[in-house]
């Protein structure tokens, strides 16, 4: 008979709508409002968003800046950088391309600050500029030094017979060539359930797997949970099963050797997407030469049993 377990940090409150826990991508479904930022939130925001995001907000401040500045040296006197040509869009171009170059420090010598105040300012724009761009690489590299784990994981989840009983598996695989050390995984159910006074809680049970633990992973790993005796999806069929509001919460660890420490993942699974009777297409296979191959493309590909 499973055994329920103590909360593993999600609450024991839920609702008959809630929706899963975690992401696909691994982030935690939580809405936050009336939560004040901070400076150290902003850089962990940017150091985790993606690369085309990333660079659209540098770009974005980049522009931004120079307009700022471009707007004071066109309303303050053009004359102060280079003659004026009588089209206050063409003096403002000029003075966006001045700014350009005192931000970046570039400096090609076709304009130059002439009076105290324009010099004052154009010295203060090149300092901003050298802060900006430190800034810049130091984010880059936090980007490129932060550790984070490689893991893929099958968009599929199955209900299969496997040695004599029925066994709910998924798959995972590095995305890169490195090889995961000591990989380890653990998995609790989540289960929404209406309880006392028709209040909705979330039941928690741990999943045993075949095995929770391997030396290495080269290739890929299927992850087993036989429907056995202490299942808790022992009490339900098939049907039932599939019907439930649960969720499977994964939490992957392995040693990586490129950040010369442990790192973690964590991922889930919806009860809804199980499909039945499929059985994982071999992801890997030895060529003419006896070279084993891992096809990347074929960790989500499923056939009928």
């Amino acid at each position: 008979m499973a055994k329920e377990i103590k909360d593993p940090g999600i609450g024991k409150s839920s609702s008959r709508y809630a929706k899963r826990f975690v992401n696909p991508d691994g982030s935690f479904n939580i809405k936050h409002i009336n939560r004040t930022s901070s400076l150290s939130e902003n850089y962990n925001y940017l150091i985790t968003i993606g690369w085309s995001r990333f660079f659209l907000w540098v770009v974005l401040a980049y522009v931004l800046v120079n307009i700022l500045f471009a707007t004071f040296y066109t309303v303050f006197g053009i004359n102060c950088i280079t003659e004026s040509t009588g089209n206050v869009f063409q003096d403002f171009i000029n003075a966006f391309f001045f700014s350009a170059q005192t931000i970046t420090t570039v400096g090609y010598g076709a304009m130059a600050p002439k009076g105290t105040v324009c010099g004052i300012v154009s010295s203060f724009e090149a300092l901003v500029g050298l802060v900006s761009f430190s800034f810049v690489t130091g984010l880059i590299y936090g980007r490129f030094s932060r550790p984070r784990a490689n893991i893929r994981f099958s968009n599929n989840i199955i209900l299969r017979e496997h040695n004599g009983v029925d066994c709910i598996m998924f798959r995972l695989m590095s995305r890169s060539a490195n090889v995961m050390i000591g990989p380890k995984i653990v998995a609790t159910l989540s289960v929404s359930q209406e309880g006392e006074n028709k209040k909705f809680v979330n039941n928690f049970y741990n999943l045993e797997l075949e095995r929770d633990t391997i030396t290495y992973l080269p290739t890929t790993w299927t992850i087993v949970h036989p429907i056995n005796e202490s299942s808790p999806f022992k009490k339900y069929d098939r049907k039932q099963l599939k019907k439930l509001n649960g969720e499977i919460l994964i939490l992957v660890s392995y040693y990586d050797e490129s950040f010369q420490q442990e790192v973690h993942q964590v991922h889930s699974f919806v009860l809804e997407e199980i499909k039945l009777d499929r059985r994982f297409v071999s992801a890997f296979y030895y060529d003419d030469r006896g070279n084993v191959v891992l096809d990347h493309d074929n960790l989500d590909k499923t056939i009928e049993v």
